[in-house]
């Protein structure tokens, strides 16, 4: 720990209050409550990322912020989703440092075509390879909670597909 810089520790700081948004906004029942702790914990990622300097992983984090807030009230949009997947790979190829830097670009579009297009079990899986991209990223970089925080998202998204699936089973016909 005595060879971490003031910035890595920062960012293992603001890594960890990212993690504790999102077990309480995963923890709500109430989902406006969930959005706005998401992108509380989004604003401490994009933090995170500033710290540990991972740029394109920060700008697309910010995106993931307008994307929440887009796709909650324009679902299922091509021409918003469309203009955000192109506002994110110009946002990639601006800040773009280094090969690690697909993680965050793939993250980005799997939530975005996920929130966008689909829900359900699809959501949930597109979402969950997204989560495995960000930890990916998170990986590379060293953050302890982005690591904890995309592996709790999904722990969960396992559980949500499974918990889908048998009410598919039991209830055939019902659009779950």
């Amino acid at each position: 720990m005595s060879e971490l810089t003031i910035a890595e520790i920062l960012g293992q700081v603001f890594g960890l209050v990212a993690l504790a948004f999102c077990i309480v906004g995963f923890a709500n029942k109430n989902d406006d409550r969930l959005m706005v702790l998401l992108i509380s914990a989004n604003i401490a990622f994009a933090l995170m990322f500033a710290f540990f300097q991972s740029w394109t992983a920060a700008a697309l984090t910010v995106l993931v912020i307008v994307r929440i807030a887009l796709a909650r009230r324009f679902k299922g949009s091509w021409s918003i989703m469309a203009g955000l997947l192109a506002i994110n790979l110009l946002v990639a190829w601006l800040t773009w440092a280094t090969a690690t830097d697909i993680f965050p670009l793939m993250a980005a579009v799997l939530g975005t075509v996920g929130m966008f297009l689909l829900k359900g079990i699809a959501l949930r899986i597109v979402l969950g390879l997204a989560a495995l991209s960000w930890m990916l990223n998170n990986i590379v970089i060293g953050s302890v909670g982005g690591i904890l925080a995309e592996a709790m998202v999904l722990v969960t998204n396992v559980i949500t597909i499974y918990r889908l699936h048998r009410a598919r089973l039991k209830y055939p016909g019902v659009d779950l």
